[in-house]
């Protein structure tokens, strides 16, 4: 009985070691460590002195990977003699070489007097196997091990196990090899797309862009890309702060591919936990989980054909981006609760408001998954880098609200001009908030600068910044603005005379020390707080002494 036991438990070292290498070997994309951790387990089951693996480079030529028991980079400089010449003629015939005694093998005489001096009294066999899949061997596997002279059959066994594991490093390398390859390939695809796009200028309007409002050169360079990118297949990254317009854009490429008539479906990364998301995107069969009483399509499936839109890419788990990768690289996955592969074909676009950069330095986000995303990454810009565009956005938005509740208003100049002015961290979507509030709350069908809701302290953005900065009063603005346009929203603004400067309070006769906003204090004090008579006093009209006033965030007093 004892000797039957002790017999199984010998038969089983073998799948072990072939599970232990199989999870290393899967565990990491770095195929070097993986190979070096993998003679290491060899060692320990073959009783192992030395070991390598041999791959061939670009060139074709036996290049050592990895090795154990020896200096690798004593090994690749000839400085220990490795045997390549029995290595080559392993990868060339494709055939295992066992060497019972390595002394007595020529093409390991060069190899062994070079270490004939650390061998002392021992026998070390020799064994190599071609490292190979379907094809031609591309590589190979020694190891050499202590022999005491025993049965014949110990090799038999020892070469049956190498063999499998040559095979496991065979499909592990052929991999890496091919995730390299489309990566090159990806990344050349990305920079050829990315100068073509630089070369095209867009002609406005453009159909499926009619929603995507604006005409400043920021704008101009988002609408060539999407023009030149929406009729290929390429995977599209949308990058930008939050409500920059990431969706309407996504909708545009949608649109201007071969793939409008079919599905657009957009789902909401950062909405749903992992695994709510998971069943979300690939479906799930009946009884996968409690309450999953039905089979359940995938935003994937429905999608197919079409344009799956996933926002906030940035947000998911480390362990949903290994299985969205999966569906990326091949096209197919497996429903929850499942084992049926389904295949799709779906154009995807992603976005995110995330440094997807700094994601990969950290370790964060995967770099593999990182490199499929952004094949043609597009920039939208926030709204303080084109705010010639706010009033065009305005007046759009003003349109829709008096076409949603059957109003005729309409925006003053001076009112165009104020938003002009804002900083809106918010972008447009803040802008559009703001127009619908506005509208809402004036009375008149004109409205003015004074009833925009920064004027009433209900502004999101000034809050904000005020929590963010208890110290300083007043919130960003932007520039003097660039002149309003008058005509229809489709064409470009008119020339009109630049806006007029600041208005600076010149010092009266004695008040050369005072500061600016000292000077207004003072003439407001002296006027008993009224406006027109401190402007009369300092050569001002009101409206100039009313954005001097708002300028220094002086507040009227009451008297």
């Amino acid at each position: 009985m004892r000797m039957t036991a002790q017999k199984s438990d010998e038969s089983a070292l073998p799948l072990i070691g072939i599970y232990e290498i199989s999870k290393i070997l899967g565990a990491t994309l770095d195929l070097d460590k993986a190979l070096h951790d993998v003679l290491n387990v060899l060692s320990s089951y073959l009783n192992m002195r030395h070991g390598a693996v041999v791959l061939k480079d670009d060139s074709g030529k036996p290049h050592l990977s990895a090795v154990t028991g020896m200096s690798l980079r004593l090994a690749r400089e000839g400085v220990l003699k490795y045997p390549f010449a029995a290595v080559d003629k392993v990868i060339a015939t494709g055939i295992p070489m066992v060497v019972p005694d390595a002394a007595e093998e020529p093409l390991l005489a060069e190899y062994m007097a070079e270490n004939d001096d650390t061998l002392e009294d021992e026998r070390l066999s020799f064994f190599c196997v071609p490292v190979k899949t379907t094809d031609k061997p591309f590589g190979a596997l020694s190891v050499e091990r202590s022999w005491d002279g025993g049965a014949q059959y110990v090799f038999e066994h020892d070469l049956r196990f190498l063999t499998m594991v040559a095979t496991l490093i065979g499909q592990t390398a052929s991999l890496h090899r091919k995730l390299a390859n489309d990566r090159e390939t990806l990344m050349t695809d990305a920079a050829r797309l990315q100068k073509r796009m630089a070369e095209v200028r867009p002609v406005l309007p453009i159909r499926g862009l009619e929603d995507v409002v604006g005409n400043s050169e920021a704008m101009a360079r988002v609408f060539a890309q999407v023009q030149q990118a929406a009729p290929t297949k390429a995977t599209i990254l949308l990058r930008g702060e939050s409500g920059t317009g990431k969706e309407l854009v996504a909708r545009a490429v949608h649109v201007l591919s071969a793939r409008a008539q079919k599905p657009f479906i957009k789902v909401n990364c950062a909405a749903l936990s992992e695994s709510v998301l998971e069943s979300e995107l690939f479906g799930h069969e009946k009884g996968a989980f409690t309450g999953a009483v039905a089979e359940r399509k995938g935003r994937f499936e429905l999608s197919t054909g079409g344009t799956l839109f996933l926002d906030e890419i940035g947000e998911i788990s480390a362990n949903f981006q290994a299985k969205l990768l999966r569906v990326l690289q091949e096209g197919e996955f497996e429903r929850v609760g499942g084992n049926k592969t389904v295949k799709v074909d779906v154009r995807l676009i992603a976005a995110t408001n995330r440094d997807l950069e700094a994601g990969v330095a950290d370790g964060s986000f995967r770099a593999d998954l990182y490199y499929r995303l952004n094949v043609v990454p597009i920039f939208l810009p926030p709204l303080r880098e084109r705010s010639g565009d706010i009033p065009l956005l305005a007046m759009y938005f003003l349109k829709q609200f008096n076409e949603e509740n059957g109003r005729a208003m309409a925006f003053s100049h001076g009112a165009l001009e104020a938003l002009q002015r804002c900083y809106f961290p918010g972008n447009v979507r803040e802008l559009e908030n703001c127009v619908y509030r506005t509208a809402t709350m004036t009375k008149g069908e004109v409205i003015d600068e004074m009833d925009l809701s920064c004027k009433h302290d209900t502004c999101l953005s000034s809050t904000l910044w005020h929590k963010r900065n208890p110290g300083d009063k007043a919130a960003p603005t932007l520039s003097a603005p660039i002149p309003v346009p008058t005509g229809p929203l489709s064409m470009p603004p008119p020339a009109a005379p630049p806006a007029p400067a600041p208005p600076v309070v010149e010092p009266a006769s004695g008040d050369e020390d005072l500061s600016e906003r000292d000077r207004l204090v003072q003439a407001m004090e002296r006027c008993g707080w009224v406006q027109a008579k401190a402007a009369r006093l300092l050569g001002l009209t009101p409206r100039q002494i009313g954005y001097a006033l708002k300028k220094h965030n002086i507040e009227i007093r009451q008297l």
